[in-house]
């Protein structure tokens, strides 16, 4: 079928590229905004409306943690029936995930606004920090749906090859969200709610612009209510996947607690140090992880059709690519660390010590490449158990153990050899896991 020729027929780095370049410049637009964002927030120049923002956090992990439930999980199993030509029990489950979605983020949303005061105490809210929290959080529970649903057409989108029309939703949400800022936050005098009110009708765009892609565009996903079905086999399949997935985001927030409850014992200004580095190094990681999720479709589709010889060249590329990337940035943001932390910072204690614990990071760089391409495969390929134990163990298991262990044999730089460590022992772990699977590449 020719609306397949993209995942069939075209050029592997053709096909590749086709479907991840969209999702790398998104990704990028989309860190833009949340810089300018934190900008803007920090202009205020109160350090309490600053904090209340801050402390919501976690809310946003949520809501990604949510969103990927449907989002990839719905996506990986749509690509691999549109490859075996269920092209109809991939509308019914696009049309599910979507409406799941709405259903889990207005859930969400209520109890959120009726457990208002003691989330926001668990978060760790007082005093002028509890007024700006809770004027923030009241407006991101109201948009929570919006913002749950807007990770289930972007990922379903790219099914069918749609990666530009994606990225295109997604600025346009970013750009109104940057535009609104200074206007409520400002303009109209609303402080932390003035924030939260742009970031979700930038969201609400988004989702209003892919769902009229999907309506108007796509030729075999759906939002429609009435293709609301799904099988038992495939509901379990779209679990199997999202439930990792959404895992992983709490696994992120695990790892990021470890850290920073083990540099503390070091001073303050190391877990300054940490927090500068680590978003230096997620600059890298953000373009990596865009690209193996981008391929994502592609291998799913290929999984499907049983097309094993273009799955196994869609593997070995997504490969090559991850590793240039990895070995090409990770070298020359090691050579550039101390400038990069001098951009933050001018504190010389802080941009030392940043500098190497950066430069441990980018060791483990490559690892984490390989460790995306696999995490992707089996994601893409449905296999749950091989994804769930990824995900248990980079950021988890595997890491707490590495933590613990390197922490008492070399102190301080133990803890920030940690992450790298586990990459290495993760991926060795992919590789055997990768032949239990039977997938070869």
């Amino acid at each position: 079928m020719e609306e397949n020729a993209l995942f069939e027929k075209t050029s592997i780095p053709r096909a590749f590229f086709t479907l991840t370049i969209p999702l790398v410049l998104g990704r990028i637009v989309g860190l833009v905004y949340n810089m300018v964002d934190t900008y803007f927030i920090a202009k205020t120049q109160d350090a309490a409306l600053v904090a209340g923002v801050s402390l919501c956090a976690p809310v946003f992990i949520l809501m990604v943690a949510l969103g990927d439930l449907f989002g990839l999980g719905t996506s990986s199993v749509i690509s691999r029936l549109f490859g075996e030509r269920r092209e109809e029990e991939g509308r019914n489950v696009s049309s599910f995930g979507f409406w799941g979605s709405v259903a889990l983020g207005a859930l969400t949303g209520l109890l959120m606004l009726l457990f208002r005061k003691p989330v926001l105490t668990l978060l760790g809210a007082q005093g002028d920090v509890y007024y700006h929290a809770a004027q923030y959080y009241k407006y991101i529970a109201i948009g929570a749906p919006a913002m749950v649903v807007s990770l289930v057409p972007t990922n379903q989108l790219r099914t069918e090859g749609l990666a530009n029309q994606c990225m295109i939703a997604t600025v346009a949400g970013s750009v109104l969200n940057m535009i609104l800022d200074p206007v409520f936050i400002f303009t109209l005098h609303m402080g932390a709610a003035g924030a939260a009110v742009a970031t979700v009708l930038g969201n609400v765009l988004s989702v209003a612009i892919m769902v009229w892609v999907t309506a108007r565009r796509a030729t075999k996903l759906s939002v429609s209510p009435r293709y609301v079905r799904i099988s038992k086999e495939n509901l379990l399949a779209v679990f199997a996947i999202g439930i990792p997935a959404s895992l992983n985001n709490v696994m992120q927030s695990f790892a990021g607690v470890l850290l920073n409850r083990n540099l503390v014992a070091y001073g303050t200004d190391s877990v300054a140090a940490m927090g500068i580095a680590s978003k230096v190094y997620m600059v890298l990681m953000m373009v990596m992880v865009s690209f193996a999720f981008g391929a994502m479709p592609l291998i799913g589709f290929c999984y499907g059709a049983n097309n094993r010889e273009r799955l196994k060249k869609t593997i070995r590329f997504d490969i090559l690519v991850q590793m240039v990337i990895a070995v090409a940035g990770a070298g020359i943001m090691a050579l550039a660390a101390t400038q990069l932390m001098q951009f933050f910072l001018q504190d010389a204690a802080i941009v030392e010590k940043g500098s190497l614990m950066l430069r441990c990071m980018l060791a483990g760089a490559p690892f984490a490449g390989l460790l995306l391409v696999f995490i992707t495969l089996f994601q893409a390929t449905g296999k749950a158990m091989p994804t769930l134990i990824l995900t248990l163990s980079r950021q988890g298991i595997i890491y707490a153990v590495c933590m613990f262990a390197l922490r008492a044999l070399f102190g301080f730089h133990g803890v920030i050899c940690a992450q790298a460590v586990s990459d290495v022992l993760t991926t060795l772990l992919a590789f055997v896991l990768l032949g239990i699977s039977g997938i070869s590449v």
